[in-house]
């Protein structure tokens, strides 16, 4: 493939750190915005400099001069506007979640492998220059006994839940909360990393509302693994250190800036102290879209489908943990 030509669904701020990364890497370019209005529509595509602005999903699905679409709508929205897609013929990048289900993400897979299209869910972590040295360093600290992740990032829309105004993202019909958001990049590595777990359980703070089910805005996934076990803590109702550290027998790895971020590798033994870092650049998703694009292009994505096997765990986890803690969404069965 000799260009990306990207169609994108969704304006908010995540589409704007994915668009500023793809202004700054060859081999991919934003083609066309879809927005529901055109005025926020047009807002996107002129700060961009897109001449291309549709209001109507299907005439965004039947440009011929696009061959990526570019999914960051609410998390509900993901699997039907993923499928569509998939449908008309258009390879897909797709926000995290990629579906709130773990049968929905097999079912975009299936389809995506029986059309010969790429499925690509937007996770830095997976893509991160310093996630492949914290791989390759595993062996170093011997028998792992515990991993400890924590990433809280406080949400100005907590505050707005606080008194009673309930955002897309603390809502249960649109798939929000806060295992789906921040706290997904722990589970995620945790899987990328170790595999699927033997048993996940969730312990999450709920807000409750009136016209809603229960929602979580932090908590505590434990995922239990063959000889140790990993805590996975996750807030948008707090701030703190992100950080992860998996130790073992032989030392620890310490990851500075936690699950979505990996800024630097520390690597203690008893013998050695060593600290890796291979990204200059602050902004994850700078490596995100150099790594999708260099995959793409190379005629390399096979990777990319690996990747998939990490979605589907990750979901599956993430969903059962979730709602044996009591969390369903519109439409899931209690």
């Amino acid at each position: 493939m000799n260009q990306m030509k990207v169609g994108t669904i969704g304006s908010g701020v995540i589409v704007r750190s994915i668009l500023d990364a793809i202004q700054a890497t060859d081999g991919i370019n934003l083609e066309a915005v879809y927005s529901r209005t055109e005025k926020s529509g047009r807002e996107l595509a002129n700060d961009y400099g897109v001449q291309k602005v549709y209001t109507e999903i299907e005439d965004l699905l039947n440009d011929p001069d696009i061959n990526f679409i570019y999914v960051a709508s609410p998390n509900n929205m993901h699997f039907r506007q993923a499928k569509l897609a998939l449908e008309h013929g258009k390879n897909v990048i797709c926000e995290k979640p990629m579906a709130p289900e773990k049968w929905q993400v097999e079912a975009l897979v299936k389809l995506a492998r029986s059309r010969n299209l790429m499925l690509i869910e937007a996770v830095p972590t997976a893509f991160l220059p310093n996630f492949a040295i914290v791989k390759q360093q595993l062996p170093k600290i011997g028998q792992i006994k515990l991993v400890m992740s924590n990433y809280s990032q406080y949400s100005s829309r907590y505050d707005k839940l606080l008194i009673g105004e309930v955002s897309n993202v603390f809502n249960p019909e649109f798939a929000g909360g806060c295992l789906q958001d921040i706290n997904f990049y722990n589970v995620y590595l945790n899987v990328a990393l170790f595999g699927k777990p033997q048993q996940a359980v969730y312990y999450p703070n709920l807000y409750h509302s009136s016209s809603q089910g229960p929602i979580d805005t932090s908590g505590i996934v434990l995922l239990n693994y063959d000889g140790f076990v990993s805590s996975c803590a996750g807030a948008k109702d707090t701030w703190g250190i992100n950080f992860v550290q998996i130790e073992g027998e032989k030392g620890y790895i310490y990851i500075k800036d936690g699950s979505n971020g990996i800024t630097e590798v520390r690597v203690v033994t008893k013998t050695s102290d060593e600290t890796f870092n291979k990204q200059s650049n602050p902004d994850r998703w700078f490596y995100e879209i150099q790594k999708i694009t260099e995959l793409v292009n190379s005629g390399s994505p096979d990777v990319l489908d690996r990747n998939l096997e990490t979605t589907i765990e990750t979901i599956g986890v993430i969903e059962t943990a979730r709602k044996n803690a009591g969390i369903y969404f519109s439409g899931e069965k209690t």
